[in-house]
């Protein structure tokens, strides 16, 4: 994840909003110099407290090796859409 993520320019982030104090918040990866990416609502955070977070909420990334398209989902929902259930959403 973090080799597809730095090999498109993109780097661990934590939406602004809830990023506060020890907790993390929200997390994304964040592609700077992407033109339509929403950079100004994220705040750069480490790799470490970005897969502390991924790992606790017991998260899955969903992405298109070809592009920059990713899409952070809960475990549980990568296995119902790898079962079929194209619906499931966390």
């Amino acid at each position: 994840m973090r080799e597809w993520a730095e090999t498109h320019g993109g780097q661990p982030a934590a939406v602004k909003r809830t990023h506060r104090g020890g907790d993390v918040g929200i997390i994304r990866i964040m592609f700077p110099e992407a033109p339509n990416s929403e950079h100004d609502a994220l705040e750069a955070i480490s790799w470490e407290e970005f897969f502390e977070e991924f790992e606790a909420r017991d998260l899955a990334l969903l992405y298109d090796e070809d592009s920059l398209f990713s899409k952070i989902i809960g475990r549980d929902t990568a296995a119902k859409r790898k079962g079929g259930d194209n619906h499931a959403h966390r």
